[in-house]
């Protein structure tokens, strides 16, 4: 929680109301008629503060609208994420119909092959059984031509029985060789066309079966085009929300900007302030800030503990904020530094005095960014974490000491 600064400042006399005791050898104020300005402030800091206040609500509620829209992408990359696992699936089973297709494609490529030979074997057939047909008619010309008699008659005309038996098995030699071959050339006929047919209505169903397949690779393949087109558009939604993340982040980078140079402008006008009345500045118990604001754990409390490098039970008399090195280390409340040095057991630290014998300690920074007798404000970054002195690790030993002994930081921190 940010606390107001305030520091009473006492001794500064109004003009209008009194006059400076001629020849007081203390130098000191009109007794009991001082009077304490309940803050530090001005015209300048009340409105740098509420303009400062109305960017930090701005800033909040841009936060806000940038978690929202990154919690939309997030979302949108799921679901695209899922839609590109679906499409895989549909690539898998479009896969499999191209082979069953190409596998069709190749049977009906046998078929047509086989078909093209039974319909040469079909031409052959006919062929042999129309010249058996023409042998045949040439034959009965033959034995009419010769002497126009019939099978009867030349039986009759035999000399013998013995001719009559010899020209009845020759005729019906012939006869039966006649018809034999004629029947078997009509049968061949019929297997080769029953045979092609079967091939015929096996090519059909074949292709029945592919034109089935393309359909349903034609259907598969509009529905993968739809879900690249899916894929696409939340591509798009995805790149128009980032282009609203990089706006959030530009707002919001703004805002910081206004807050900083606000603070920048409060802080001066306070320690303008601080340095005007710095004589008369007393303790207004005010909150502390965070003395190190981007710490990442409380490493040791206030109170007794066993030593890290001693190895002994001994009290703390501050709490460790274990930080990152280089990190900013904050004035905790308006003062004037009165230390700021370097010792081998504190390391780099400083002292500030916030008056009424109220003093913070700040040890084992890497650097120090103010000097003794220097005024400072609260929030003001006075130094940077470090592990300088007897210490085990980068942090803050911050301290408060009152009327000269230690006393616990939890006291004052907001």
């Amino acid at each position: 929680m940010y606390f107001r600064k305030r520091f009473v400042i006492a001794g500064i006399l109004s003009l209008s109301l009194f006059t400076f005791a001629a020849g007081s050898e203390s130098g000191a104020l009109f007794g009991s008629r001082a009077v304490f300005a309940t803050s530090l402030t001005n015209d300048l800091i009340e409105s740098s503060e509420k303009e400062k206040n109305e960017a930090e609500e701005n800033k909040d509620q841009l936060k806000s609208g940038l978690t929202n829209v990154q919690s939309l992408i997030e979302s949108l990359e799921q679901e695209k994420s899922d839609l590109q696992g679906y499409i895989t699936e549909l690539d898998s089973d479009l896969a499999v119909i191209n082979d069953k297709v190409d596998m069709l494609t190749a049977q009906i490529g046998e078929k047509e092959q086989q078909i093209i030979l039974k319909n040469e074997e079909l031409e052959e057939a006919e062929r042999v059984e129309k010249k058996q047909y023409e042998l045949m008619k040439k034959r009965v010309k033959f034995m009419y031509e010769r002497g126009g008699k019939s099978s009867i008659e030349m039986l009759l005309d035999s000399e013998s029985f013995t001719e009559f038996l010899n020209k009845a098995e020759f005729i019906g030699k012939i006869t039966a060789y006649d018809r034999r071959m004629l029947d078997k050339y009509i049968e061949a006929e019929k297997a080769v066309a029953q045979k092609k047919a079967e091939l015929e209505d096996e090519n059909r169903q074949l292709y029945e079966a592919k034109d089935n397949l393309r359909n349903e690779q034609e259907a598969m393949e509009a529905l993968i085009a739809h879900k690249q087109e899916e894929i696409s558009n939340y591509e798009t939604d995805i790149q128009n929300k980032e282009a609203a993340v990089r706006e959030y982040e530009e707002e919001i980078a703004a805002q910081d900007q206004i807050i900083k140079d606000l603070e920048a402008t409060i802080l001066a006008e306070k320690k303008r302030l601080l340095e005007e009345n710095k004589k008369a500045i007393v303790y207004d118990g005010g909150k502390f800030a965070w003395p190190a604001p981007d710490y990442t754990r409380i490493s040791d409390d206030y109170g007794n503990r066993m030593h890290p490098t001693l190895g002994i039970q001994k009290f703390h008399a501050g709490i460790d904020l274990a930080a990152p090195t280089g990190s900013r280390i904050l004035a905790a409340y308006d003062g004037e530094v009165i230390a700021a040095g370097y010792s081998s057991s504190m390391g780099n630290y400083i002292m500030i005095d916030h008056g009424d014998g109220l003093i913070s300690i700040y040890m084992h920074a890497s650097s120090l960014l103010v000097n003794e007798g220097q005024l400072v404000v609260r929030g003001e970054q006075i130094a940077k974490v470090g592990s300088t002195g007897r210490s085990t690790g980068p942090h803050l030993h911050f301290g408060v000491r009152l009327n000269g002994s230690y006393v616990s930081p939890w006291n004052y921190l907001g």
